[in-house]
């Protein structure tokens, strides 16, 4: 019952057992049916029905009050049985939409002079390959928190932390690169990822994340310089906060007058290690969007388990159970006139 109640309906019924005083409505509507006939004051119409004239057409024709004398009786046991009904208490499942615990992802842009080269696209620089492919990652993102910051020698919060990714594009398309062989002119990979990690750890996200990309070296921590941080401490900084590091290095090489030369990625390998990212290498635009479709696959947020919500429909049914008992007394008081 309940399983054809629900498909016809699209609800179900809390206390189905209600249902079985169904079974006394035809016993009822049939008894008072049967007494209201008999309640007459004159011969009823009927006892001329079977009579004819000699032509054989009937005395007296049956009248349409005699005919719809069964309608408020019927009305009456069809409110009554959406009162039992609305007994049974029908009541829809809603589900409730998911939710995600969002991902805060802060990504970090070199950009240092070095990123004009364009070995990634013959047509644009690195860093407006990068740009690119940072602006559809975001984009792509919609329950995640994202930011971004650039550096050189400093590292500088262009964009905090926020749902507005469309912000976040058009920040990321503004952003310029330092002066060639200026005062800001270097590669501050500890720094940077230290003041991302400072951005990160004031969030209270299930999963914290920095992406940053570089296309070379660090050259600001050194052994002459021991008060600058290092990538191997900004990675134990981001390990003891919860913060996994995803590093990229863009492009082929550090570019100089007779070519490309390798660059030495030893340090950002270990700072994606250190603190359970992964280390990749694009050497090119497509290789580029690979990269960032592939930590978009590996930072997912968990979808909470689905849930529902029972909400009662039972007032709709007590209303048209109103309706029908109030329209069957009026019909019986008045158009058919007979006894309640």
């Amino acid at each position: 019952m309940n399983a054809w109640f629900e498909s016809w309906t699209g609800y179900r019924l809390a206390e189905p057992g209600w249902l079985a005083l169904l079974a006394l409505l035809p016993v009822v509507w049939f008894a008072r049916y049967r007494i209201a006939a008999a309640s007459v004051m004159f011969a009823p119409l009927t006892l001329f029905r079977s009579r004819s004239d000699a032509d054989g057409s009937p005395m007296l024709p049956r009248s349409w009050r005699d005919r719809g004398l069964v309608l408020p009786f019927a009305l009456e046991a069809a409110g009554v049985a959406l009162v039992v009904v609305a007994l049974a208490r029908p009541v829809e499942r809603v589900p409730l939409p998911l939710e995600t615990e969002g991902i805060d992802i802060l990504l970090c842009l070199d950009v240092s002079s070095s990123m004009t080269a364009n070995d990634l696209d013959p047509r644009r620089t690195r860093l407006d390959v990068t740009k690119e492919a940072a602006a559809r990652f975001a984009l792509a993102r919609d329950d995640d928190r994202i930011g971004f910051l650039c550096f050189a020698r400093y590292p500088d919060l262009r964009c905090p932390l926020t749902l507005d990714h469309d912000a976040v594009a058009q920040l990321l398309a503004d952003v310029a690169l330092v002066e060639h062989e200026g005062p800001e002119d270097a590669t501050g990979i500890g720094t940077a990822i230290a003041r991302a990690a400072q951005v990160l750890r004031g969030s209270d996200a299930t999963s914290k994340v920095i992406v940053l990309l570089t296309d070379g070296e660090e050259n600001v921590a050194s052994t002459q310089t021991p008060n600058e941080i290092a990538p191997v401490h900004a990675a134990q900084l981001c390990r003891d906060n919860g913060i996994r590091v995803y590093t990229i290095a863009a492009g082929i090489g550090r570019q100089t007058p007779s070519g490309f030369e390798r660059v030495d990625t030893t340090q950002v390998e270990r700072v994606a290690q250190m603190t359970g990212g992964r280390f990749f290498r694009a050497r090119d635009a497509d290789a580029l969007l690979s990269v960032y479709a592939a930590i978009d696959a590996l930072e997912t947020a968990p979808f909470e388990e689905p849930r529902y919500r029972l909400e009662e429909r039972f007032v709709a049914f007590v209303l048209a159970a109103l309706a029908a008992l109030v329209v069957a007394r009026l019909l019986r008081a008045s158009v058919f006139e007979v006894l309640p």
